[in-house]
Order: structure tokens, then C-alpha cells, then sequence
């Protein structure tokens, strides 16, 4: 059986029907996760649910610190072969208004002062990134959030998810360019987390809840206030979305991000330094 994991705020978690629930803290290479990693089976299903909450149980950690390595690390110990995600994010289009739910499946990316890889200090992988998120989680999670949502909440499969530096929300004059660009959404999370998912080789998908339309439409002013209301209404439908895909994802699903790391290896392995070895071993073990 896979064992699901799900990043994303703790009343999602509280909201999932765990039994056998444990708590388990992984000591990693890129430091202590946000949190200590809740595993418990799945309403008898048999199927492991492995959840971390992103930003700690707290809230402490702007989106630029996060240890997002360590926490990708951390769910690959776990044994997690999925993850869902969920995000809060703001709207770049009329059409896709606050309450809206959406499973991008492209991510721009803004950020600049983050640690995008697991790898360096010796041994170079070069991995595919044209599809951030796994298509086959895009089509699973979409179809989960469609037949699980409430009746009055919109359902928007695709999109690109611009990723923001934060903690800062963006001016009116980058608001706009997204706008230009055709892009959809944007947040401040999904870098690197989608990168290091494929890095560890687990699929990845996330589910999006509309707050607010950022600040390109007239007489709009993102505020934490309205984010956070917005974000409280929409926890219902997202936690529908990802209950109803953990209960229904196929024990084969097998997906391409599964053997992402075929044939990236750019340094030969004797040339790695032993260090660096022992540190990806859980990652690049098989490929060594």
C-alpha cells in the first residue's frame, strides 16, 4: 500500500478520519521539518496518511524560510509516494473569483532567496521540469474536488500558479504583468516544494483556494484579514477534495515522477564525495 502524504494547515488534518494516529519526528541532513509528521491509517482502509502541517503548528515561518528540503526529506523517510497539497492563493482572472477551487498544473517562478535543490556539493543532477505537477495527481485530485465539493463551489482543473517571494503580497504594477502573462493564481508555497517532490521522486499535486483577487482588479486591496476569512470558508470543500482523493486513489497508480531520476545523474559516482553521498543516499541510493 502507498503511503499518501498531505502538506498543508492542521484543521485539514483534524478534519481527516485517522485511526492509529502517531506523531514522528525525522531527524534530516536540511535540518528539523516544520513539524513532527502525523501518520495514521485511513478509515480502515489500510492506506497510510502521512500529514505536515507546512508552517508549523504555529503559523511561525515566512514562506521564504520554510525547510522545505527537510520537510520533502522528512515525508521520503515517511515512505510517502503522493503528496497533496493545499494552498491559499489569490486570483489573476474575473472569472475565477474568491471560493473557487483549482488544481494548477504549471508554476511560474518568482522567488529568489530559497534553496531550490537537494543536490550540490559535488554531484549535479539535471531533472525535467516541464510538468511541475504530476499530471496523473492533476486528474485524480480534479476529479476528487469535482464530485466531492458543494454544490455552489466552483471547480477549475489547470492553471498556472505564480510563485511569489513573499511575505510581502505583490504590487499593483507585478499584479498586472501576471495578469498580462495569462497566468492564474498566485502564492507564495509551491516553490521549491514541487521541485524537491520531483527531486525525491514522489508525485505531486496541489488543491488551490481562492482568498482574494490580488490587486490588479479596481478598488482591490489583498489584506491578511480577508485572506484569512476567505481561506476559513473555503477549508470545507478543500478538505472534501482531499479526503475523497486519499479514499480513492488506486494502490497502482504509478506515476512518471516515480522514476523522475533515471538518467540525471551528471556526476560520475566515484567522483562524488563521500559525504554528499551519504546525504542523497535515500534520494539517489539506487542510481549510485
Amino acid at each position: 500500500m502507498s503511503t499518501i502524504g498531505f502538506i498543508g494547515g492542521s484543521g485539514i488534518y483534524e478534519a481527516l478520519p485517522l485511526n492509529d494516529v502517531r506523531e514522528v519526528e525525522y531527524d534530516t541532513p536540511y535540518g528539523e521539518p516544520s513539524d513532527a509528521i502525523t501518520i495514521g491509517e485511513f478509515a480502515d482502509t489500510g492506506t497510510e496518511v502521512a500529514f505536515l502541517p507546512r508552517h508549523g503548528s504555529d503559523h511561525g515561518v515566512s514562506p521564504t524560510d520554510l525547510p522545505y528540503r527537510a520537510n520533502m526529506y522528512a515525508l521520503k523517510k515517511a515512505g510517502v509516494t503522493h503528496v497533496f497539497a493545499s494552498n491559499a492563493v489569490g486570483s489573476l482572472k474575473e472569472e475565477l473569483e474568491p471560493g473557487t477551487l483549482v488544481v494548477p498544473d504549471q508554476i511560474y517562478d518568482r522567488t529568489k532567496h530559497r534553496d531550490l535543490s537537494f543536490y550540490g556539493d559535488g554531484v549535479v543532477v539535471h531533472q525535467p521540469f516541464a510538468d511541475p505537477y504530476s499530471p496523473e495527481l492533476v486528474e485524480h485530485l480534479t476529479e476528487a474536488a469535482e464530485s466531492s465539493a458543494p454544490a455552489d463551489t466552483n471547480v477549475v482543473k489547470g492553471g498556472t500558479y505564480v510563485c511569489i517571494e513573499g511575505p510581502q503580497y505583490s504590487t499593483r504594477a507585478e499584479s498586472e504583468f501576471y495578469k498580462s502573462q495569462g497566468w492564474d493564481l498566485v502564492g507564495m508555497t509551491a516553490i521549491p516544494e514541487a521541485k524537491l517532490a520531483r527531486e525525491a521522486e514522489i508525485a505531486y499535486a496541489t488543491i488551490a483556494g481562492v482568498t482574494d483577487y490580488d490587486v490588479w482588479k479596481a478598488d482591490s486591496e489583498v489584506t491578511l484579514e480577508e485572506v484569512l476569512e476567505n481561506a476559513e470558508q473555503n477549508q470545507k470543500a478543500i478538505k472534501a477534495a482531499v479526503e475523497e482523493a486519499v479514499r480513492a486513489l488506486p494502490d497502482d497508480l504509478e506515476c512518471e515522477a516515480h522514476t523522475s531520476l533515471e538518467g540525471t545523474v551528471n556526476t560520475p559516482t566515484e567522483a562524488i564525495p563521500e559525504e554528499t553521498r551519504e546525504r542523497v543516499e535515500p534520494l539517489l541510493g539506487e542510481y549510485l
